[in-house]
């Protein structure tokens, strides 16, 4: 008998990437549909939750949204140690903001998760005129460090779901090893009952 095994998933997922870049407003969007123009900056981190069904699982995503001060880097590790997943941010329009990504990716391959699933996120594709990192330096660069890469707005919300629904696809085909780091894969009680019974 054939049943379709439903994985609940909690992953925790963390937003990295320089000031200003906007995190915090493409977690507003992603988790309550809002854009705010004028964001103010996030001190230490923000903690937001969002359920995602997709294909046989649902992901249960526990958010991080850090701070991109410099002054709050040495708290980082506390937030991306044991996460499941990462997005990088940058801003299209500041090429800083680009290389900071960089520096964040080469600190997570270092000292993070080795299996996190990583996503770049070329923030504020709106911008076009005023882009200053090309959408194809952005994607060779993911290519070459194993993340994948989307431009997002979180104005206009382009791309805002999608970059989590490939998190969250990615997440959900995870061979469940023991224990993955930064998940927890719950199965549902369903066929449980029948293995319960032991020595008569």
């Amino acid at each position: 008998m054939a049943t379709t095994a439903n994985k609940n998933i909690n992953a925790k997922l963390v937003l990295l990437g320089d000031v200003g870049a906007g995190k915090s407003s493409l977690v507003l969007r992603f988790v309550k549909g809002q854009f705010v123009e004028f964001q103010e900056s996030t001190i230490g981190a923000a903690f937001f939750s969002q359920t995602l069904a997709v294909n046989d699982a649902t992901v249960k995503f526990e958010i991080w949204d850090t701070a991109g001060q410099e002054r709050y880097h040495s708290l980082a590790p506390m937030y991306y140690r044991g996460a499941a997943a990462a997005i990088i941010v940058y801003d299209i329009s500041n090429q800083a903001s680009f290389e900071r990504a960089k520096k964040w990716v080469q600190e997570l391959q270092a000292q993070g998760n080795p299996n996190m699933v990583m996503a770049l996120a070329g923030n504020k594709a709106d911008l076009l005129d005023a882009r200053k990192v090309a959408a194809e330096e952005a994607q060779v660069f993911a290519q070459e460090n194993g993340l994948f890469f989307m431009e997002t707005s979180a104005k206009t919300a382009t791309n805002v779901n999608d970059i989590f629904y490939e998190i969250a696809k990615r997440l959900s085909q995870v061979q469940p090893a023991p224990n993955p780091s930064g998940m927890v894969i719950m199965d549902r009680p369903t066929e449980r009952t029948a293995s319960a019974t032991c020595c008569s």
